[in-house]
């Protein structure tokens, strides 16, 4: 073919010039419309394309004009971009405003002091993340989408994001389709464009459009789309556009400015907001009662924002996002990739995990065991006609055709040729090839006993034909189920011969078929199955088991590897329940047989309902719109494209047991990120009681403003390290989820157990070391100043000893120091801080900071006020676990 270049150059230019328009609108979509309406010759011709497919030359030039095959999605921002995100986080925005305030009242101390929480907060957090993500990305780029596309003359299999226009893409049942294409050929292709229009059921494509007056690019018959994924048959496409040139790319590149709020994020600003309210409250209160006794706005209003900033917790999206990230590279040092961050909640709250038996129950490793006739004797002809069925087939090949095609070697393309193929598909559970095959054009078919035995009527033993009678089909039914009961998978061939003038078939032409015979596989369950059962079911994740194989099989299986089965309802059953009846069946049965794609979406969306966090674990086509509708869909890296692309998380390896790892490390993620919510929840209102206290009784501010800001500052820096930190044992052993209420309750209870020692630290200063002596009238000013400043650097002091050490107490469940230990570096940011909170009264900054040195005997006092702070705060931790539990 001789190729024109002036079209392809002109329906370049415009590809360039209008790139990323509305859909359906720009040239691009014309172009696209018109290369529909021609020709498959013209439509290669359009795009300077020959059948052999682009040559090297033509891909290097398309891909520097058009890019690489992505479509738009949440771009970078650049430093002083993301910066400038991060500051319209609200806590951020609050901690702006008190700054702002700070320096135009005067007081440049205080806002530095809050300058760098803000730093802390934007900088430091900016910094984990941009090295974490740099590190999830790597670990995303080990699972790779790729598709088949024939270049020189040649199958190549390529990543997808390497696509350009003009390629010749090969398309098989599993197959996403990687970009909008036109079909040059088509068998039986039916495609799900569901993510694109809504629509449930599958559609028909073929090579002619068919009339194209008043349609859309939707609307043509020959027409793919990028988004949309191939439910059964195969086909060749030419690519026309690719990145946000296409039709699901345009869509996207508006929608990538938007995020979607997970249950982890809705968690995060609850708590966030919730604080922010808290806050506001607590500030009024003591702004009004300090301005009121004092008479002194100026200072009630900077006092009231140190208080502010004291209740922020500003360290909350660092620590977030460094716990996650963290937690990412752990799993993946477990072979489990993480491709959405805030999954790993998800991943840890899971407490039914829903997933297929092949692979994880069994060894994913199918072996051809028999081969027989009706009569039940080993027969050469059934296992020649299998294993022609499964040569020549070209859609996706499952297990079982392997395991035919590894079984013996027959040299079939010397004796026969290949005339036509109708693809398997879920609703026939079979599939066909025809062959030109000893004078006769032989449809040969292969698949589920049930669906040959409904379109043979006839059965043959040796060379003789004799009526299928129903008597026979029962026996042979029997014989199937005593299989079936010992765990083999048993398919049926049968076939059928055709006069050679016949070329085409259909699914219309598997009647009357003659049966041959069958032939049984056997997969062996997984030794380590029985273990990984033991071991989520002691996590708290029930397993369920939701397969399309027959229920015989499946109890077998699961009897094999130890799996409580409380009941087994299969397909059938399950077609005419009501929602309620399907919610009560979801639940009390374990294993679900011979379901259908969307009859796995169902039951998931039923566990839902009823209150379950459900993962889906699949790998296969069928498996893709359950693991969208899971809380957690997970696949495996040899998965079908489909399902790797619907999928949360990426197993590197089909386990269980792996799968169990990847739980508990979501469960330390969320428990890391828990314990710096109730650390600041507790501590900051506990800290309200103390500050409204001492507004109310004391003749002087209980801290200066700017001491409230360095206590603050120094106590973020404490539980930097809780990202690292271990997590109980016991904390790991069930699911976890976000409890707003239970924060409540926990900071109710525990934060005014400070306070209990904040007055008595108020007591010890005023009458043990004579700070009430400032209210008499003839002590000296300059004592008066000492003793005010002896007042603030004790309550400073205890107050941040006591704040750093409850850390180590909220962190665990357990006796803390004896029991159960902190992270070294957990252990070190505490003990940093603790050592800081005793030197700063002795240091060159005390003069500036408005501290004085302390007593010896305030040491001993001290010593003791931690201990008992210590003893009652975990008795009174202890009695919130028994009355309210640990979430």
């Amino acid at each position: 073919m001789i190729v024109n270049s002036i079209p392809v150059m002109k329906w370049l230019h415009r590809f360039q010039n209008d790139n990323g328009s509305t859909p359906g609108t720009t040239p691009q979509d014309r172009e696209f419309f018109e290369t529909c309406a021609v020709a498959p010759e013209a439509a290669l011709s359009r795009l300077g394309v020959t059948e052999k497919g682009l040559e090297p030359a033509d891909i290097e030039e398309r891909r520097a004009k058009f890019g690489l095959n992505e479509i738009a999605r949440r771009k970078r921002l650049g430093f002083i971009g993301e910066i400038l995100q991060r500051t319209k986080n609200p806590l951020v925005i609050q901690l702006l405003i008190i700054d702002i305030v700070f320096y135009a009242t005067g007081d440049p101390g205080s806002a530095i002091i809050v300058g760098v929480m803000l730093i802390l907060s934007v900088f430091l957090g900016y910094f984990q993340e941009t090295r974490s993500s740099k590190a999830v990305e790597k670990l995303q780029a080990m699972v790779q989408t790729t598709c088949t596309v024939w270049r020189g003359g040649k199958e190549v299999e390529i990543p997808m994001n390497e696509i350009v226009p003009g390629d010749i893409v090969i398309l098989t049942a599993g197959s996403i389709i990687p970009a909008d294409l036109r079909l040059l050929s088509a068998k039986d292709f039916f495609v799900s464009q569901s993510a694109l229009t809504g629509e449930s059921m599958p559609i028909e494509k073929a090579v002619l459009s068919g009339p194209t007056e008043g349609k859309t690019n939707l609307d043509l018959l020959n027409a793919c789309f990028q988004g949309s994924n191939v439910l059964s048959g195969t086909a060749r496409g030419l690519v026309v556009n690719t990145g946000n040139a296409t039709y699901f790319g345009s869509i996207s590149a508006k929608l990538a400015r938007q995020r979607v709020l997970t249950s982890f994020d809705k968690g995060v600003n609850a708590f966030t907001w919730l604080m922010i309210r808290f806050m506001v409250v607590m500030v009024l209160i003591t702004f009004i009662i300090l301005g009121l006794a004092r008479h002194n706005w100026t200072e009630a209003l900077l006092f009231g924002l140190s208080i502010a900033v004291g209740l922020t917790p500003e360290m909350l999206p660092m620590i977030v996002t460094v716990n996650l990230s963290k937690g990412a590279l752990a799993m993946s040092r477990k072979k489990v990739i993480v491709k959405r961050l805030n999954s790993i909640q998800n991943f840890g709250a899971m407490d039914i995990l829903c997933t297929d038996k092949t692979g994880t129950l069994t060894q994913d490793r199918i072996v051809l065991e028999r081969y027989v006739d009706v009569t039940n004797r080993q027969s050469d002809d059934v296992l020649r006609y299998a294993y022609m069925n499964s040569y020549y087939q070209t859609g996706l090949r499952n297990l079982m055709d392997k395991a035919i095609l590894a079984h013996t070697d027959l040299d079939v393309e010397r004796s026969c040729r290949k005339v036509d193929e109708i693809p398997f598909d879920f609703s026939r559970r079979r599939m066909s090839v025809t062959i030109d095959y000893e004078g006769d054009h032989v449809l040969i078919c292969k698949g589920a006993v049930e669906e040959i035995f409904s379109v043979c009527s006839r059965y043959q033993v040796d060379e003789e034909i004799h009526p299928l009678i129903d008597m026979l089909k029962d026996d042979l039914m029997e014989e199937y189920q005593a299989l079936s009961a010992d765990g083999y998978r048993v398919l049926a061939v049968a076939y059928r011969e055709y006069p050679q003038s016949k070329e085409v078939f259909s699914s219309a032409d598997e009647t009357d078929l003659i049966l041959l015979g069958y032939i049984a596989f056997f997969d062996p369950p997984k030794e380590s199955a029985a273990r990984a059962l033991e071991i989520l079911q002691k996590s708290g994740v029930t397993t369920k088991i939701l397969t399309g194989d027959n229920a015989l099989v499946s109890q077998k299986v699961c009897r094999d590897v130890g799996l409580k089965m409380d009941g087994l309802i299969t397909g059938n059953q399950l077609v005419n329940l009501n929602d309620a009846q399907l919610a009560e069946a979801a639940e009390q049965n374990t294993v679900f047989a011979r379901l259908s794609p969307s009859q796995k979406d169902q039951i998931i969306r039923a566990l839902q309902r009823n209150g379950h966090v459900v993962g889906f674990l699949g790998d296969g086509i069928n498996d893709a719109p359950a693991m969208k509708t899971a809380d957690v869909g997970v696949s495996v890296d040899t998965a079908v494209d489909v399902a790797k692309e619907s999928a949360d998380i990426i197993l590197l390896e089909k386990s269980l047991l792996i799968l169990e790892d990847g739980i508990i490390e979501g469960r330390k993620v969320f428990g890391n990120i828990i314990k710096y919510i109730k650390m600041g929840a507790s501590s900051n209102f506990g800290n309200m009681f103390s500050y409204v206290g001492g507004v109310i009784f004391l003749p002087f501010l209980p801290m200066a403003p700017s001491q409230i800001l360095v206590n603050n500052l120094l106590y973020d820096f404490s539980q930097l390290g809780i990202p690292t930190d271990k997590v109980d044992d016991e904390y790991l052993q069930r699911p976890r989820r976000w409890n707003i209420d239970s924060i409540k309750k926990f900071m109710v209870w525990i934060g005014p157990i400070s306070s209990i020692f904040d007055y008595t630290t108020y007591a010890l200063m005023l009458f043990v070391f004579g700070c009430w002596k400032f209210k008499l009238a003839s002590t000296p000013s300059e004592m008066k100043t000492y003793y005010e400043s002896l007042f603030h650097t004790g309550w400073f002091v205890e107050s941040l000893l006591t704040q750093t050490l409850i850390v180590h107490i909220i962190r665990t469940n357990r006796i803390p120091f004896f029991q159960s230990r902190a992270s070294l570096a957990l252990t070190l940011t505490t003990l940093a801080v603790m050592s800081v909170a005793i030197y700063l009264p002795f240091s060159p900054l005390a003069h500036s900071l408005g501290l004085v040195r302390l007593p010896q005997t305030f040491w001993l006092w001290i010593g003791g006020t931690l201990i008992a702070y210590a003893v009652l705060c975990h008795q009174v931790k202890e009695w919130f676990i028994r009355r309210f539990g640990t979430d």
